[in-house]
């Protein structure tokens, strides 16, 4: 694992394209092992005695002090995704037009077309499946019965898309990837993602490099303890498990970090129908566990 001063040497070796990202991704990781944390090593203890105060940034309390992070730094696939979405929104931008031949062909090749059952008098789809009357299948919207449904080909509903991409009849997602996640598709669906592949494509070296200097910046930031107060083990479990952090009003109760207050320093018809509802909600659950209801 990478000590702090190791992280803003490899940032600027990267920026300064001194190193390529494959290598930089490969220093990065050397070695990592799965369930090794920062504050474990040599170096986050010895910057800790730095920065650490003598008494709990929240409540003044002495007891087991440590640094509690406000922010942690993201994972590289999260910035990856990120950059990512940026880029393919500007090839979309720049390149609204696709070209139908190439377009109808990548949907043919890399998805299973379902097609959507449809009323043969009116084309409504999805006509009511009978099972026991005949005709098999009534048209919920004409009423018409009939025997055998109507289908759209897979090339139908593509010209229907390049005509009107908002149209009503390619708003289903019939269109099954073949790859082994077997993900469901519209038409919109997969021109995106069609779309993202290209310029994903197109850019892969500059999308990860700015990535992962996203990412470098971040372990930097965290390592730096620049978003850090000193927390005692009570202030800084709350914090950490429940998001809650103690009422700067009252210095008593703890209350979720999006509240003003807790709940015991509301007005008072504010606190009472807020009890209420506290209160109404572990009755619900009681009974719900004595039901057997999950």
């Amino acid at each position: 694992m990478l000590t702090y001063n190791e992280y803003i040497e490899l940032r600027d070796k990267l920026i300064n394209n001194e190193i390529g990202i494959e290598l930089a991704k490969e220093q990065c990781w050397k070695g990592f092992k799965e369930g090794q944390r920062s504050w474990h090593t040599k170096d986050w203890k010895e910057r800790r005695e730095k920065f650490i105060k003598e008494k709990c940034q929240i409540c003044s309390s002495t007891d087991t002090l440590t640094l509690q992070h406000l922010s942690h730094p993201k994972k590289f696939n999260e910035f990856l995704r990120e950059i990512t979405r940026t880029y393919t929104n500007q090839y979309i931008d720049n390149n609204s037009e696709i070209d139908k031949s190439i377009f109808r062909n990548h949907v043919l090749n890399n998805y299973e077309y379902v097609p959507v059952p449809l009323c043969p008098n009116c084309m409504n789809k999805n006509p009511s499946e009978r099972v026991r009357k005949k005709p098999k299948y009534r048209c919920a919207d004409c009423k018409h019965e009939f025997e055998e449904a109507i289908y759209r080909s897979a090339n139908e509903l593509i010209a229907i898309f390049f005509e009107d991409m908002d149209a009503y009849e390619v708003r289903d997602k019939c269109f099954v990837s073949k790859d082994k996640w077997r993900n469901q598709h519209n038409l919109s669906n997969i021109k995106y993602w069609f779309q993202r592949n290209i310029a994903k494509n197109n850019d892969a070296e500059s999308i990860e490099k700015k990535a992962f200097i996203l990412y470098l910046n971040d372990n930097i930031k965290y390592l730096s303890f620049e978003d850090t107060i000193t927390a005692c083990r009570k202030c800084a479990s709350n914090y950490d498990l429940y998001r809650m952090e103690l009422c700067p009003k009252c210095k008593e109760y703890y209350k979720g970090i999006q509240y003003p207050t807790c709940i015991q320093c509301l007005p008072e018809e504010k606190r009472k129908a807020i009890q209420e509802q506290i209160d109404f909600g572990k009755e619900m659950r009681e009974i719900h566990k004595r039901l057997g209801i999950d």
